[in-house]
């Protein structure tokens, strides 16, 4: 297993909808391996292929929360379905979400209280999970990715022009720009 790098904005494979698993092989498995060694170096809660320069349907994810049941899993191929998100706008302090791939920010963005994905599994099993709260944020995050959205792309006027500002600042938002976790520091 190794950590691989984690793309930043501005890199084509994030900004492109990525390919379905055609198969389940060998070097989809050593992928997958690699991902869950990268999440948690990052640390994240959750890794899309396209952020390791991978243009797969594939994301891994995990989270613990206070009743310290560990969630933790892998979905290849993904479809999403949703509830339709409440009105208003997005509370800062309950609502803010990160990305690996424009590290060391958050800003808040509404997204929808449940989801359903379902999917297949490494064995190509399928695979359905239905969340709420923070995990289903994570759901929606991850399946962005693979579809070319950086969760930055969602923001309001505001926040848009803040993310362009330090995205120039730090010379991020042009093709080639990574990080890898436990040898790159990010400026926070």
């Amino acid at each position: 297993m190794a950590v691989l790098p984690i793309r930043i904005m501005g890199d084509p494979v994030l900004h492109s909808p990525a390919s379905a698993v055609e198969e389940i092989t060998d070097e989809i498995r050593t992928l997958v391996a690699d991902m869950f060694e990268t999440m948690d170096a990052a640390p994240g809660v959750g890794l899309a292929a396209p952020q390791v320069g991978v243009p797969l349907r594939i994301y891994t994810y995990t989270y613990g929360d206070d009743d310290g049941a560990p969630w933790r899993g892998v979905i290849i191929n993904p479809e999403l379905w949703m509830r339709p998100l409440e009105p208003g706008a997005p509370d800062p302090d309950e609502e803010s979400e990160g990305c690996l791939s424009f590290p060391g920010e958050r800003f808040p963005l509404r997204r929808s209280e449940e989801v359903l994905v379902t999917g297949i599994d490494l064995d190509g099993a399928p695979v359905s999970v239905q969340v709420d709260g923070w995990r289903a944020r994570i759901m929606q995050h991850e399946f962005d990715h693979l579809d070319g959205i950086l969760y930055v792309d969602r923001l309001d006027d505001g926040d848009w022009k803040t993310v362009q500002k330090i995205a120039r600042k730090r010379g991020w938002g042009r093709p080639g720009s990574s990080w890898t976790p436990g040898l790159d520091d990010i400026e926070a």
